[in-house]
């Protein structure tokens, strides 16, 4: 009886191994499996928390668009207000324009009708030139093509020479119509509209300009010296100096 005992206890001791060892076996299957979830999880979480942080990031670049985009609209609403009252200042504008140039026209036709009375009244000073000018005027008044402000413009430069003549020495080259209705070649030379003289090509003969009987009057020869002086200083051939002319004025001018 005692040689049977150990030998079931060995029996036992075999038969429980195998229970044993599947026990590590599914214990360690178990621990794997709760390490590959776990592992799984994490790269849950961390996908999610990179895709949190780049939502976040989006989140703050389309907040500052916002931002952005609301500055830019206030911009343009300003530009627009801008705009608006630009408008509302050019339709004013334009209505004036209109109100002016209504009252533009006339005041144009005025001008030149001063200029026709100028020349008709004045010393016969640059007559032809100014005679191209004023009828060059005329014509330009009706002409579509051009501007009211070109218009306008010509008109004061015409003025503008009328004023120089009268506060200029020149000298040009003409013809002049004697008492006798003879028209001569002559070189004519005016101080502002105070003196007008003539003078023939070869400096032998010299007029003045009699504005109270509308003609030309022969001068002795006692002018001669200063006219010559004086025919030198407009051409600018000499230094200033002073000369003595004879002067024409009408009653009302004297006074």
């Amino acid at each position: 009886m005692n040689l049977l005992k150990p030998s079931f206890i060995l029996i036992s001791a075999a038969m429980a191994l195998p229970i044993h060892a599947n026990t590590l076996d599914d214990a360690k299957a178990i621990q794997n499996k709760t390490n590959a979830a776990s592992a799984a999880s994490q790269q849950k979480i961390d996908k999610s928390s990179n895709a949190a942080i780049e939502l976040q990031a989006e989140i703050e670049q389309l907040s500052e668009q916002v931002k952005n985009l609301e500055v830019y609209r206030n911009h343009l609403q300003a530009l627009v207000d801008n705009q608006q009252q630009e408008m509302v200042s050019l339709d004013k504008q334009i209505e004036e324009i209109k109100d002016t140039r209504q009252g533009i026209v006339p005041l144009m036709y005025q001008m030149i009708d001063g200029l026709q009375t100028t020349l008709e009244q004045d010393k016969p000073i640059r007559l032809q030139a100014r005679t191209e000018r004023l009828e060059q005027l005329k014509s330009l008044m009706p002409r579509a093509d051009v501007s009211d402000a070109e218009k306008f413009r010509r008109i004061l430069e015409a003025y503008q020479i009328e004023m120089d003549y009268g506060r200029k020495l020149g000298s040009y080259q003409g013809q002049v119509a004697l008492s006798d209705n003879d028209s001569v070649d002559a070189d004519i030379l005016y101080l502002g509209r105070v003196a007008l003289i003539a003078r023939n090509p070869n400096a032998t003969q010299y007029w003045t300009w009699n504005q109270a009987q509308k003609q030309w009057q022969g001068l002795d020869s006692s002018y001669k010296t200063n006219l010559d002086t004086a025919y030198s200083l407009a051409s600018k051939q000499i230094a200033p100096t002073l000369v003595t002319l004879p002067v024409s004025l009408v009653n009302a001018e004297a006074n």
